[in-house]
């Protein structure tokens, strides 16, 4: 089972003479109003790397990140001409249409690399659970999306014979809000993985179902989530988030499978935080058209092999070559590093040698054996090893 996330992200920028700005619409904007940012857009994929099977933590490990702009509007003297190939454009550049494109591209790479017979699932959020995206997916691809809680489902049509034009879809089922408030389906326990441990999620399955939006070719089903509760503090009052509402072309795709690949897709959104605040994706001033697109992509790159380099490394046991965390940090042997103490690792391994340490082991039990400390020999190589960006 190979598991990718894919989503899009804008990166802000300053000179409106950069190739692929525009007036975009600001994510992290409050609801009631729309605020719009000047930047660059550009679609992401990531696969999961698990730690093992069944419900575990994952990591996303960014394997494509591609530059989307969208079409330049013309002028107000532009001709039909510009017009339409200005309209033109709006389709080809569509987002949805990049995103299929990214699909396919990443399907292909996983064919050539001895990947034909594993299935490749896709998860995405609600904007990429369209027809364009459903009804173009390539062989070997299942999407597992959000859908909203008023879509119009329906039975899949029993085969009979009859004279006439052959029926795809059945009667109208209830909407998702309708089936999650519905007592004629029965909520389920399935365990997932989430925010650091496992939980215990309520669920309702629909199977084999309809939707005119994915077309008469997919046969579907839909995961009704119920939120889990929560507290702020410990002594507040049980919160809840709204619900949420799936659908997968898979039909016999295992409940507890679909849950965890998706809860693995908020990793894509960690990849962009790291990406853009630890990294520096999009603060290159570039104004050449290939570096705009090239120089986040180098970005990007950069970090998925760091990423992949610290699973290798971590996955020795007792690896002398690791930074251990600093003592002001919680003890908590099974929490995975942070991109900070992976980059903290990575520098001083490469400024181990230099500071006449080549082995954490022997710099870690020097501090210990020494009680006071003003008595410690040796402060710089602590100051520079734990110290963040």
């Amino acid at each position: 089972m190979i598991v990718a996330h894919m989503d899009d992200t804008i990166l802000k920028k300053t000179g409106k003479k950069i190739d692929g700005t525009a007036w975009r619409r600001d994510p992290l904007g409050p609801p009631f109003h729309s605020n719009f940012i000047w930047g660059q857009r550009f679609i992401q994929l990531s696969m999961a790397l698990p730690d093992h099977q069944g419900p575990c933590q994952s990591r996303a490990i960014p394997v494509d990140f591609c530059h989307c702009p969208s079409a330049k509007r013309p002028g107000k003297r532009a001709t039909e001409e510009q017009i339409h190939h200005y309209k033109e454009q709006q389709k080809q550049l569509n987002l949805s249409r990049q995103g299929v494109d990214c699909i396919s591209k990443l399907r292909q790479n996983l064919d050539q690399h001895g990947a034909q017979n594993r299935e490749l699932y896709m998860c995405v959020d609600g904007s990429y659970t369209n027809s364009t995206v459903l009804r173009n997916l390539p062989q070997g691809v299942t999407l597992i999306g959000r859908i909203r809680k008023d879509s119009r489902l329906h039975k899949s049509q029993v085969i009979t014979k009859h004279t006439g034009r052959k029926k795809v879809y059945g009667e109208q089922l209830p909407t998702p809000e309708q089936v999650r408030q519905s007592d004629d389906y029965t909520w389920q326990k399935v365990v997932g993985w989430a925010a650091g441990k496992q939980h215990e999620f309520s669920v309702k399955v629909v199977k084999n179902i309809k939707w005119q939006t994915a077309g008469a070719k997919h046969t579907l089903q839909m995961v009704v989530i119920k939120p889990l509760a929560y507290r702020l503090t410990k002594n507040s009052r049980l919160l809840y988030r709204n619900p949420t509402y799936l659908i997968c072309t898979d039909n016999d795709l295992d409940i507890e499978e679909l849950l965890q690949a998706y809860l693995w897709r908020w990793e894509i959104e960690v990849n962009f935080r790291d990406e853009k605040t630890i990294l520096g994706a999009g603060k290159a001033q570039v104004f050449n058209p290939k570096s705009a697109a090239s120089v986040p992509a180098f970005v990007a790159a950069a970090y998925s092999f760091m990423l992949l380099a610290s699973y290798k490394v971590h996955k020795i046991p007792d690896n002398k070559q690791v930074l251990p965390r600093a003592k002001w940090y919680k003890s908590k042997p099974k929490q995975r590093l942070s991109t900070g103490d992976i980059i903290n690792n990575l520098r001083a391994q490469l400024w181990a040698k230099a500071l006449g340490c080549d082995s954490f082991t022997g710099f870690v039990k020097q501090q210990y054996q020494t009680r006071s400390r003003q008595n410690i020999n040796d402060t710089l190589s602590s100051a520079v090893f734990y110290q963040r960006n």
